[in-house]
């Protein structure tokens, strides 16, 4: 598709929210689509849906059967049990390799993480060597060596590592930032919460796969960060949710220190959704060049973090008591269940 004629391309995790608005974009722009997800897509026109697992190479190679291109979005959250990360991001991603070449698919789009660079002192370009520190990460850098070993053979495969993204229907942990914005209490930040977090807007990330698929060969297998060019401080894009909200609260810095240690003990007795890569992010700067992505393959984000993050929080307002807004914290559309810090708004 690189002519941007209309072309048949599969999109795994084609449920999820990176899923489903790749799908909508690319039926938009008039090609066909086989989104292939373990749970059921609603119909659209010129949409076939598969109920199907990633690890179940047969089913896979099947679906992949005439396409011209596969997106890989499915992935595993990294709340997810250690043993279930590594299976559905490491066995998933050598599934969906190795159903791609058995279908003569011409080109794959590994959607990968910056997760892979751990917790880097420096500004990442990609290569930065991959330093896991945890199973979340392990199990990404793992699926890119993966890649790697296909390409080598010849494979046409492109991999993004976004930052964490941002759009409507995005929840997880926001949704306690939304929560506590819409109820009207002061919202806390590590430190002065002055550390500087890139993200990425939905839409950005979904311009960036449709560039993918239409590069040349020579661009598109390559890997590329791709995260907002305009970012500010953490206190910043949480305080621009809670001027949103209209309630003339503030975010309140709380002792470092003492809160990681709390948060690290929660997290290891299963009480707080914070894991321990989170906690770390939340206390230093994490971004990412994107120079190359802009340079190479001719990214260009839109949406600043501010853009994306009050964004979502419209959509969250408008949709709160919706199906997708009570759920469980098991996919990125869900709210994470927040255990005992739903305890602590008594004191914001």
């Amino acid at each position: 598709m690189t002519g941007g004629a209309p072309a048949r391309i599969v999109v795994t995790g084609a449920a999820g929210i990176l899923g489903s608005n790749l799908v909508a974009r690319l039926l938009r722009d008039g090609h066909r689509v086989c989104g292939v997800d373990v749970r059921e897509l609603p119909p659209a026109p010129g949409l076939t849906g598969r109920v199907a697992d990633i690890r179940d190479t047969a089913a896979m190679t099947e679906a992949f059967a005439g396409a011209d291109a596969v997106v890989h979005c499915a992935s595993a959250l990294p709340s997810y049990p250690a043993e279930q990360i590594r299976s559905i991001i490491v066995a998933g991603t050598g599934s969906v390799l190795e159903a791609a070449r058995a279908a003569g698919v011409a080109r794959v789009v590994h959607v990968s993480s910056t997760a892979v660079y751990g917790l880097p002192r420096t500004v990442p370009t990609e290569e930065h060597p991959r330093e896991p520190v945890d199973t979340y990460s392990a199990a990404k850098a793992e699926a890119e060596e993966l890649v790697e070993r296909f390409r080598a053979d010849g494979m046409c495969v492109g991999v993004l590592r976004p930052k964490t993204f941002l759009g409507p229907g995005r929840m997880g942990l926001f949704s306690m930032l939304f929560e506590w914005a819409e109820e009207g209490r002061n919202f806390p930040v590590l430190g002065r919460g002055d550390v500087r977090i890139q993200m990425l807007g939905l839409d950005d990330l979904v311009d960036a796969v449709v560039t993918m698929l239409r590069a040349p060969d020579e661009v598109a297998c390559d890997t590329y960060n791709v995260g907002a060019a305009e970012f500010g401080t953490l206190r910043e894009d949480f305080q621009a949710v809670l001027d949103a909200a209209g309630h003339g609260k503030r975010v309140v810095s709380i002792p470092a220190r003492p809160a990681v240690s709390v948060l690290r003990l929660l997290e290891r007795v299963k009480l707080s959704p914070v894991y321990g890569r989170l906690v770390y992010k939340l206390l230093y700067d994490s971004y990412v060049s994107i120079d190359k992505a802009r340079e190479r393959l001719g990214f260009s984000p839109r949406q600043s973090n501010r853009d994306a993050i009050l964004a979502t929080f419209e959509w969250w307002r408008r949709n709160r008591g919706s199906a997708a807004g009570r759920g469980a914290g098991r996919t990125s559309s869900e709210p994470w269940k927040q255990g005992v810090l739903a305890l602590s708004k008594v004191f914001f």
